[in-house]
């Protein structure tokens, strides 16, 4: 298992940005794919972004590509998401996820420890 613990959520108008960081403590962390994960009010936690063990490969949900960049530093143990050109739709609570694979995977079942999450909060 791994700890994992998330920063960097606020409030912010359409259009802005934000940066969230995910420090990782208790595992090799290079070792492992990191995701992003992001549950709205009433509705099911869904994936948004996805990195490899050695940051080579991403993925992205398709509301967020072109948008939203995952990126990792395994020196620092900590994974980011920079989110650009927010919108109202990008209101959720955002959940940093530990894969238990090296290589990317947008299945919900492979990632076996989770951040506490963090509020991002997008208005009009």
């Amino acid at each position: 298992q791994v700890q994992l613990v998330e920063s960097g959520g606020g409030l912010v108008q359409a259009g802005g940005s934000l940066r969230l960081s995910c420090a990782a403590f208790g595992r090799t962390f290079s070792r492992y794919a990191m995701g992003w994960f992001r549950q709205a009010p009433g509705k099911e936690r869904e994936f948004v972004a996805v990195i490899s063990a050695s940051g080579g490969n991403k993925y992205y949900a398709d509301p967020v590509k072109g948008r939203f960049t995952i990126t990792r530093d395994n020196a620092k143990n900590t994974v980011y998401l920079q989110m650009n050109s927010l919108k109202p739709e990008d209101t959720a609570v955002y959940y940093c996820a530990a894969s238990s694979r090296a290589v990317v995977t947008t299945n919900i079942v492979d990632f076996n420890s989770w951040g506490q999450g963090t509020q991002v909060t997008v208005s009009s």
